[in-house]
């Protein structure tokens, strides 16, 4: 037994000297925990994980010259939807639950991760197949396989919601039919619980909630909602999520759906633009981060406002005096841009634009997809940073976004894990 042991450890051991080490010769790198930004570094990487940081050059394998280049760690997006192509109006989301096929849906999956890669985004949390089952699991099984490119993912598989109050409505069609759903519906406690259940069986690494639907906005310039759940309902998600060691997401855009969501156990908010200063306290307070996704709201208000719902326009309307209130109030920022609600030829990193000009500094704004996202994510120093025992997650760019924002939307080398994807 003892040899088997000594055997698997010098197995072990050779497996490891036997990774090839490569140097990267970096112009400027950006420290995104201090925000220092660092001249003529050197980054040495041995199979995944950068191994040491140096001013000096050291011996590797083979060296990749960024020396003209401005590098940083890989950007992670705390909300994306791979498998949605954009649905601006309810017709563009049921073209897709019900006229694509599920392998027809992955397929375009396939493309939407490699997107999202490209873009520089080497980590992203899905938040919901929007009814494509359980395709984000097997995405991300693909991905970690290398059977196809793509970020780290964390997945939500289906969204929770409650019967009748989810697309794809049945009043919309004929009632004989029985129609697919966007997610899982549930009516009690223990329907809840079973959901959080199954789809931890099947995959989900978070669980997602629909907190609130019915948005409108009173004469105060306020918003309020319909919560989705009884408070039986919602407190039995969260005590089953947190009893197994997962965290809850939720979609909460009024009062409503966020104070009771966050009383359930949520760890993120997902968009919140009808959030008041209760909410914003009560965030703070807690340490709930919040995903504002802000993008993509003005990409589906006008469209939505020509079939008679201008909610999204009144969201638009009044969310940079929110976003600066919360900010203000304290409440953690995450970067997360519900891509796939909107189109993934859009740009990606086009939130990081509203951060800054709503009052963030560059560094603060990059920190949010960074450091941040990497809290979130309980994956604090293996990703969001350029560090010794950090994932080898990089990107590098023409441009300083320390000093101008927009040039995250153009990111010219990615590697992930130690291999190079755009060169």
């Amino acid at each position: 037994m003892r040899h088997l042991i000594f055997t698997a450890l010098i197995l072990v051991s050779l497996s490891l000297s036997a990774q090839k080490t490569i140097l990267i010769k970096c112009g400027k790198l950006l420290d995104t925990k201090t925000g220092i930004v660092l001249e003529k570094q050197n980054v040495l990487i041995k199979g995944n994980q950068v191994i040491s940081i140096s001013s000096s050059s050291v011996a590797a394998d083979s060296t990749i010259d960024l020396s003209n280049y401005f590098v940083m760690p890989g950007l992670i997006d705390c909300h994306t939807h791979v498998v949605l192509q954009g649905d601006i109006t309810s017709e563009d989301y049921d073209v897709q639950v019900l006229k694509e096929s599920i392998p027809y849906r992955a397929i375009r999956g396939t493309k939407s991760v490699e997107k999202a890669l490209l873009n520089g985004f080497t980590t992203i949390r899905d938040l919901g197949t929007e009814g494509a089952g359980f395709t984000d699991v097997d995405l991300k099984k693909a991905v970690n396989k290398g059977i196809i490119n793509g970020p780290r993912m964390w997945v939500s598989t289906l969204a929770i919601n409650t019967t009748g109050h989810y697309p794809i409505k049945a009043s919309d069609y004929a009632w004989e039919l029985k129609l697919p759903k966007g997610l899982q519906e549930i009516t009690g406690a223990d329907e809840a619980r079973r959901a959080v259940r199954q789809q931890i069986e099947q995959g989900a690494d978070w669980i997602k909630i629909y907190a609130d639907r019915g948005y409108y906005r009173l004469a105060d310039g306020s918003f309020r909602s319909l919560p989705n759940f009884t408070t039986e309902e919602i407190n039995a998600i969260g005590d089953e999520t947190i009893r197994s060691r997962k965290k809850l997401a939720a979609h909460a855009m009024t009062r409503d759906g966020i104070i009771a969501a966050i009383n359930a156990g949520a760890s993120t908010i997902e968009h919140g633009s009808g959030m008041d200063e209760e909410c914003m306290k009560l965030m703070a307070e807690k340490g709930i981060f919040w995903c504002p996704t802000l993008f993509v709201n003005e990409y589906v208000a006008e469209g939505r406002a020509k079939l008679g719902s201008p909610i999204n326009l009144y969201f638009q309307q009044s969310i940079q005096a929110t976003f600066k209130k919360a900010i203000k109030m304290g409440v953690k920022l995450a970067y997360g841009t519900d891509i796939g609600g909107y189109d993934w030829g859009l740009p990606q990193a086009k939130d990081f634009t509203y951060f800054v000009d709503w009052g963030l500094t560059n560094m603060q704004a990059i920190q949010t997809a960074t450091t941040t996202a990497a809290e979130l994510l309980g994956m604090q120093g293996k990703i969001g940073e350029i560090k010794a025992g950090a994932f080898a997650d990089i990107i590098a760019l023409k441009k300083d976004p320390t000093k101008d924002i927009n040039a995250l939307q153009q990111i010219d080398w990615v590697m992930k894990d130690g291999k190079v994807y755009k060169n």
